[in-house]
């Protein structure tokens, strides 16, 4: 058996019919008819996202800079890592997530990369993010910050993690942020090479 050649690519299907189903303030949701390659339709329910990225910030200590936010649709306090939409028009990702780690957890940092691009739902979702790391971290002093927390964000709860703890509490389900698991992971596979082979965070989304 040969080797794959394994690497997503783009590619759209026909769509015979499309229609909006919903709309709100954060997301709209459209029904398409898909004609499969056999030449059936099959509906699919779309949930149309702005995207988001997630910042991974790691101290010259090796822990990760995490935040502590209530999550209604789940009813949980999650332990997450900064991270935001991309809800700014002509707002680049780097930019995006410069933005969220100032105004989430009052740190800028000198040293950024990409750990990792992914589809948070494919099956549903057109939400695409990107997970930077940040290293060099300083905090903003007081006089600074401009952003004013509101709603979930006024009770966040910011603390250190080192990143081999992180990992163990990924494996034994401590821990349940997709963007927060995927970034630890990532981070922890990066370290090995002195995180040499990531992309440069103006790296263009393929």
């Amino acid at each position: 058996m040969s080797e794959l050649s394994v690497a997503d690519v783009a590619e759209t299907w026909p769509v015979a019919s499309s229609a909006e189903t919903y709309r709100g303030r954060l997301i709209s949701v459209r029904v398409d008819k898909v004609r499969m390659p056999d030449n059936h339709l099959a509906e699919r329910e779309v949930v149309i996202h702005p995207g988001a990225v997630g910042v991974l910030a790691l101290d010259d200590a090796d822990r990760i800079l995490m935040i502590r936010q209530y999550r209604h649709p789940v009813g949980r306090l999650l332990w997450e890592i900064p991270a935001g939409l991309r809800d700014v028009a002509a707002e680049t990702p780097w930019a995006t997530a410069r933005r969220e780690l100032a105004e989430e957890a009052a740190y800028r940092a000198r040293n950024w990369r990409v750990l990792a691009d992914y589809f948070s739902s494919p099956g549903f979702s057109t939400e695409r993010l990107r997970i930077f790391l940040a290293r060099g971290l300083e905090p903003i002093p007081v006089a600074e910050r401009r952003f004013e927390p509101e709603d979930e964000e006024a009770y966040m709860l910011t603390g250190w993690l080192p990143l081999d703890e992180a990992v163990r509490k990924v494996f034994a389900g401590e821990l349940h942020n997709g963007v927060a698991a995927l970034g630890i992971m990532a981070a922890y596979a990066a370290r090995a090479d002195g995180f040499a082979a990531l992309r440069a965070a103006d790296a263009p989304v393929s």
